[in-house]
């Protein structure tokens, strides 16, 4: 599928700028995979493709809060925003790796 693979994210946070290396596997409509950055690794919960349409979340344990995703995939670049609970929203950008 057209979202398999590493890809290298940028996400604008409040705190400053982050840029984890995010490794996707789809099957069908389900999505697993990992998030690998400055504040470690995590799994990825509760995964979904819907065509070019991705959503998933995270459990920022150093945050102590569960950060929620969803980005479209056009090639290899990826967009969309990430929800940070009372920090609002973060936009993110990214390449395949």
């Amino acid at each position: 599928m057209a979202v398999d693979g590493k890809w290298n994210l940028t996400i604008t946070t409040p705190m400053g700028t982050q840029t984890p290396v995010l490794t996707l596997q789809s099957n069908g409509s389900e999505l697993t995979g990992s998030m690998d950055g400055d504040q470690g690794n995590a799994p990825i919960e509760d995964g979904k493709v819907d065509g070019n349409n991705l959503s998933w979340a995270i459990t920022a344990a150093q945050l102590g809060m569960k950060i929620e995703f969803s980005a479209t995939v056009d090639g290899d670049k990826l967009s969309g925003k990430a929800v940070l609970g009372a920090f609002g929203e973060a936009p993110i950008e990214g390449v395949r790796a």
